[in-house]
């Protein structure tokens, strides 16, 4: 059962919350500067604009290692979400309004766009690389990757950090999170790209101007990120756990 709240201004604009917006805002950027940046890099290295399984595999760990930095950083004043996809699983669940997850999101796309715009200075102009499909795969097919492993991640979102009985797991929500990102993007990134994120695939674009596929970068992690908050949130938890609960990652 979906547990949507709308919340109130007040509670989406206290000082607290603001707090939060900009966590999010930061912990992004650093997590975008240094996954987009990873790939620049080992282009710039290679003078090569496709990723061997060499590249693969450094820019998963840039990911995974850079996003259990950024959860860890937010995770006391916002909850390190990062990702649209995660505030919006969470909000399914019931552990952030809508108002404030529109904030977050806000926030994580203007931490994404900075990032990227920030890349483009500091490497004279390098080029942006954006998620898209790889050739041979269609639209739908990479939608469907993009559900699946973003329910992955919002999956282990709830067991780590948002599940009222974890216990000591809370502790490591952060590296196992940042593990599932990086075994999610060797599994998928020649496929679909491995975003599990609407903003690390939004500030790209707006970089580069290239909104061609962004689209499926929205549609596939927010329906993966709700599937896992309804699933997760009804049959395991099954009961509605209200906001805020900071130090809970939500």
């Amino acid at each position: 059962m979906v547990k949507l709240a709308f919340g109130s201004i007040g509670d989406s604009c206290s000082l607290g919350s603001f707090k939060a917006y900009l966590a999010e805002f930061i912990s992004t950027l650093l997590f975008v500067f240094a996954g987009v940046g990873s790939a620049i890099a080992y282009n710039k290295l290679t003078s090569d604009a496709s990723l061997d399984p060499a590249g693969l595999v450094a820019v998963a760990l840039a990911h995974a290692f850079a996003l259990f930095v950024g959860v860890s950083m937010a995770a006391n004043i916002s909850g390190g979400h990062l990702n649209p996809a995660v505030t919006f699983g969470l909000a399914i669940g019931g552990y952030i309004t809508i108002l404030t997850g529109i904030f977050y999101w806000i926030a994580q796309l203007l931490g994404s766009i900075v990032a990227c715009f920030l890349l483009k200075y500091v490497t004279s102009g390098k080029s942006i690389p954006t998620h898209g499909v790889a050739a041979g795969m269609n639209a739908f097919e990479g939608v469907v990757m993009e559900i699946i492993i973003t329910f992955a991640l919002v999956y282990t979102v709830y067991a780590t950090a948002a599940d009222p009985k974890k216990g000591s797991l809370g502790t490591i929500a952060p590296i196992a999170i940042g593990f599932i990102v990086g075994a999610n993007i060797l599994a998928a990134g020649p496929f679909s790209g491995g975003s599990m994120n609407p903003a690390r695939s939004f500030g790209p674009a707006v970089a580069s101007g290239n909104f061609s596929q962004n689209w499926i970068y929205w549609v596939g992690p927010l329906i993966g990120g709700g599937l896992a908050g309804l699933i997760y949130g009804d049959i395991f938890i099954g009961c509605y756990t209200p906001l805020p609960v900071s130090e809970d990652y939500a």
